[in-house]
This record gives C-alpha cells, structure tokens and sequence, in this order.
C-alpha cells in the first residue's frame, strides 16, 4: 500500500480503478475488512475505488489519546484532498459507516452518496443496543483490560459476526485475526469509546441530502434491522438492500454480488458523467 501524510501523521491507503471515485471506509477489529471489494469488476471496472487504513490500523500510524470519530472523518477527508478527490461515494462499514454519517454532516459538499453497511451506532442506545454492550462489548473491554487482546477480539467478533467468522475471514484476508490481535490497543482503546460516545440525532440525520443504501446481512444479528429500520425512517433519501447469505461480515462472504449492489447504487447516483454499466444489475432486494 502507499502511504500519505495526513494532518501529521501517515495513512496506509490503495487505489484501483479510474472513473468516479468510491471511498471505502473499513469497520473495527480487521483493517482489511474492505480488501475483498478491490478484487471486484464491478467496482474496479469502472469506477476509482480508494480504500486506507484508518489511524492505529495495520501499518497507519498511531496517534495517542481519544480519536472520534469527527476526527477521523476529518482524516478520511484530508486523503480525499490529497487525491484530488473533491466528491465521493463513500461506502461505510460497523464504525466506518459512523464516519461516512459524520462526514455527510461535517462536509456534505464533499459526499456524493452514502453506502451504510450495518452502522455501529446510528442513534442513541436501545434495548438491542443495550444487550449488545452487556454480552459482547463489555466482556471483550474487560478480556482487553486484563491482558488477553486475542480473546477479546474473538469475543468480539463471534458476538457481532457469529461464531464461525473465523475461517472465511481468513480465507479472504490472510492474516486477519493477526492483525487484528495487534491493532487491539487502538480498536479497544480507542475505537470503542468514540461508538459509544457517537450519535446520530433525527434533525441531524434529516439535514443529510446523498442518497443513501441501506445495507444489512440477511443472517445478522437483530439490532442491525433495527439501525436499517431507523436510518430507513430518518435519512430523506434512503433505501434497503438485504445482502442474501450474508452476517456482520458483508463483504468478506458475498463480496461479489455486495459490488454488484453498490455499483448499481452509483450508477443511479452519478454525480459526473461516467460510463455505462458493465455488468449485470441485482434484482431488487429486501
């Protein structure tokens, strides 16, 4: 990957592709998260797809104390700049999908759409939300504490992605878990406290104009149709997508037919002129 400085530190970053630029902002835990979307004709065939590693991921450079998420926005904005990018689709997974939220209320010139995939936090807590915290969040905070980042980052994603995430994660990013147990100071020291401290009000989602799609896994755990439901009822220009045979995991399971939906998505959203379509569009989904 290339590295750019940015606001006085360096970020890892990738770009493929030429055509309208798609940003990709990866979730917690796995800085590559978003690796298998690069791989993707669909993507990759037509439009200028950037993903990076945010700070305190992989090889990015760690910063010390709180890092929230208007700050990271900020950074993803600054790289944006960087490469010239002055308007992207912005395409955000679990916490990034926060910052592609933050980002359409900071910078709302800079954002020409909104791909929101199974946002962490979109509103303030719920009882789903609660139970999440308690059986999953909090246990693996405490492992984290007491010295164990491998457990931790097991509990947490068998408690968001299921407890079989192991084996296609590391079949479509080699060395994941690795580097996930490595980047566990900056996901529990830092990442979980800026989900817990964000939200998205109702006057501040309501003043977002991108279109927005809103995705979810089919086999998901319950509170993400509750944030697909809400961000369905709050944003003024949204709609769903349900990606089939799918968890937490989106894009590490069905890579493939995930692109095949956001191109689509883009393709109704240009906000230049840009080619046609090249491949066959999803059928409506969910």
């Amino acid at each position: 990957m290339l590295r750019a400085p940015i606001d006085g530190l360096e970020l890892e970053y990738e770009v493929r592709g030429a055509g309208e630029p798609v940003v990709l902002i990866h979730a917690g835990v796995v800085a590559g998260f978003f690796a298998p979307l690069m791989e993707e004709p669909a993507l990759v065939g037509q439009y200028r797809v950037v993903r990076h590693h945010r700070a305190g991921y992989a090889g990015s450079d760690r910063v010390e104390g709180p890092l929230p998420f208007s700050v990271q926005a900020a950074h993803c904005r600054a790289l944006m700049s960087r490469l010239g990018i002055g308007r992207a689709h912005l395409v955000g997974h679990s916490s990034g999908a926060c910052i592609a939220l933050q980002m359409a209320v900071d910078t709302p010139d800079a954002v020409a759409s909104l791909a929101l995939l199974e946002p962490a936090r979109p509103a303030p807590q719920t009882p789903l939300h609660r139970q999440m915290v308690e059986t999953v969040l909090l246990p693996a905070l405490e492992q984290h504490r007491a010295g164990d980042p491998e457990a931790a980052v097991d509990t947490f994603m068998s408690g968001v992605c299921g407890a079989d995430y192991g084996a296609p994660l590391e079949a479509a990013v080699p060395g994941a878990h690795a580097q996930a147990v490595a980047d566990a100071d900056t996901f529990f020291g830092q990442e979980l406290p800026a989900v817990m401290e964000w939200s998205l009000d109702h006057d501040a989602a309501a003043g977002i104009a991108a279109p927005a799609l809103i995705v979810r896994g089919s086999d998901s755990e319950p509170v993400f149709r509750e944030r697909q439901d809400l961000l369905l009822e709050w944003l003024p220009d949204a709609e769903p997508f349900v990606l089939e045979g799918a968890t937490h995991l989106l894009q590490i399971q069905q890579p493939n037919a995930l692109a095949r939906a956001l191109a689509d998505f883009f393709g109704r959203h240009r906000s230049q002129g840009g080619p046609k379509r090249i491949w066959d569009p999803l059928p409506p989904s969910g």
